[in-house]
């Protein structure tokens, strides 16, 4: 019979499939007694379980090849490690079940490791995958990690960690449903750069049964269950229609009247770019430079190394607007050799432009590499440090960008409630403004933006978001500069209008979210967007926000 449950909509799109679940870390089993007689039925579970676990990471390696080929055999062996299954035994034998057994004798294990020197120390954590595989596997849960599944499936899961997006394959992951997360959470943004629906903060997603056809609507939130056939034909037909609609959109972004409003794409390095360019992005609006730092947490990159990775990025817009936000340090991209490790709330600690200005040679390295990726290119080059407070912060990031000899215009993105306040100050040392409305509204509503149980907060409809929004846009008007909007609020078509009549000059989103917002920028006047801007700012809540904008624009 089909059911209605009701998320919070992250990633335009219609998703029908079967469930599959997210494996989460195997608590640990209980410490359960088994007669004798029952031993060597338990060692025969324990090396069956062993054996299929390690034939599992050998095939996975086959398929992979190359270094994780290696790293997925070297698993396989730890399974089938004779001292380790020669304690096991014995642990059966004195009365331990076969899981029980198998965590105990690999706990001893991961202890001796954890001890013998840094290099041993480091293989920890494929110690504890292999333990994780084995012990589901006897208790006949699923497996850690993303589900095996030959056929295309809808993602349940508690939340999805950055490091799970290396695991996900587009091309069989159809949607994302998730209990935890909010519009701005990781699993919000991933689902966008891969372009697939997504809803977010759903409580009891995960009591959705393995195998349940689900359809996932991730413009609205809504998912039926066991959906009938006229509602499947209706949500295919809404999103065939949505996506011809889409194809004949083309060019730059501007309203129904001409008012132009580049559409920039948001970038984590090279390998994004293909997809940026053939989403037409007139430029890139956040290309973030975390992603060579994270590759090594224990050093930074060489000069080099930074300079080859920029002009791969560059390269690819000749004439056109490229806006490089410096490394972006701390709270959820900790580095060992940056970041302290001690602090007691990181989030609200030193990150961001407060990392580089304790570690000036970071900074100024990453400043020379990108002066030098940009010699003798025709792109528009701009640079912006992130977690800027106030003027003070502004001036210190444009002096190290004159001091490193960069040609490009320097900028600040406003993150903190203090910067958007204060922003006609800010404007007299930098020479453009970047709201990143995901730390915003986190920073605004005093609410994380990982947490699902606040995501009424992190919604970039709350008005207040959108009054700090126009007073950082009536700033740059002022001060005859630009003023950008590279957080995800940029992605949801309907706010990219409201964003557009608040007076931002451009918007900047994950590649897959360009057309729909360029087909629906290129619908409304400027005068329109003008008064469903106002009509959001008058309302109370997100939702009213949401639904005066509509009113405005639908002409109701």
């Amino acid at each position: 019979m089909e059911t209605t449950l009701r998320g919070v909509g992250v990633s335009h799109g219609v998703a029908i499939g079967e469930v599959r679940h997210m494996g989460t870390a195997v608590l640990e089993p209980p410490a359960r007694r088994i007669p004798a007689e029952e031993a060597e039925r338990e060692q025969g579970r324990a090396r069956q379980a062993v054996d299929a676990v390690a034939a599992d990471l050998n095939a996975r390696g086959h398929l992979a090849g190359g270094e994780a080929q290696a790293v997925l055999e070297a698993q396989a062996m730890m399974a089938q490690d004779p001292e380790l299954m020669a304690d096991v035994d014995r642990r059966i034998a004195v009365g331990s079940s076969a899981e029980r057994a198998v965590y105990d004798a690999f706990a001893a294990y991961r202890a001796l490791l954890a001890g013998a020197g840094e290099y041993l120390a480091g293989r920890v954590a494929d110690l504890d995958d292999v333990r994780n595989r084995i012990v589901a596997r006897l208790l006949g849960v699923p497996m850690p990690g993303v589900p095996d599944s030959d056929e295309p499936y809808v993602l349940i899961a508690r939340d999805l960690a950055p490091a799970d997006t290396a695991l996900l394959d587009p091309a069989l992951v159809l949607g994302f449903v998730t209990e935890e997360g909010g519009p701005t959470s990781h699993s919000a943004i991933l689902a966008r750069a891969l372009g697939v629906p997504a809803v977010v903060a759903l409580p009891g997603a995960g009591e959705l049964a393995e195998g349940t056809v689900i359809a996932v609507d991730g413009s609205t939130g809504e998912i039926f269950v066991e959906p009938s056939e006229a509602k499947r034909a209706e949500m295919e037909s809404a999103a065939a229609a949505r996506k011809a609609a889409l194809s004949a959109s083309t060019g730059p972004g501007a309203t129904s009247d001409g008012h132009k409003v580049p559409l920039l794409a948001n970038v984590g390095g090279p390998g994004d770019v293909p997809a940026a360019v053939e989403a037409g992005a007139e430029g890139v609006g956040l290309f973030r430079t975390e992603f060579l730092f994270l590759d090594d947490s224990k050093q930074a990159p060489s000069e080099e190394k930074q300079v080859a990775a920029y002009r791969a990025v560059l390269e690819a817009f000749p004439e056109g607007r490229v806006v490089v936000r410096v490394l972006d340090a701390g709270a959820d991209k900790p580095l060992d050799f940056l970041t302290p490790a001690d602090e007691p709330n990181p989030a609200l600690g030193v990150r961001g432009l407060r990392t580089l200005l304790d570690h000036p040679e970071v900074l100024r390295t990453q400043l020379t590499a990108l002066a030098k990726a940009a010699e003798g290119l025709p792109v528009y080059l701009e640079v912006m440090a992130p977690m800027v407070a106030d003027r003070t912060d502004a001036k210190a990031f444009a002096d190290a960008c004159r001091a490193a000899g960069l040609q490009a215009k320097f900028g600040a993105m406003v993150e903190i409630p203090s910067a958007a306040l204060r922003a006609r100050s800010i404007l007299q040392e930098v020479e453009f403004l970047s709201l990143g409305t995901n730390d915003l509204a986190q920073y605004t509503f005093a609410a994380d933006r990982q947490v699902g149980a606040v995501s009424r907060l992190q919604d970039p409809w709350q008005p207040a978001l959108l009054d700090l929004v126009a007073l950082s846009a009536d700033a740059a008007k002022a001060e005859g500069k630009s003023c950008g909007v590279c957080g995800e609020a940029a992605a949801d078509p309907l706010l990219a209008c409201v964003l557009t009549g608040l007076g931002v000059t451009s918007l900047s989103m994950g590649a897959a979210s360009l057309p729909y917002v360029r087909a629906t920028l290129a619908k409304y006047t400027l005068a329109q967007c003008e008064r469903a801007a106002a009509a959001a700012r008058a309302a109370d809540s997100a939702d009213e926000a949401r639904l005066a904008a509509q009113a405005v624009l639908s002409g109701e």
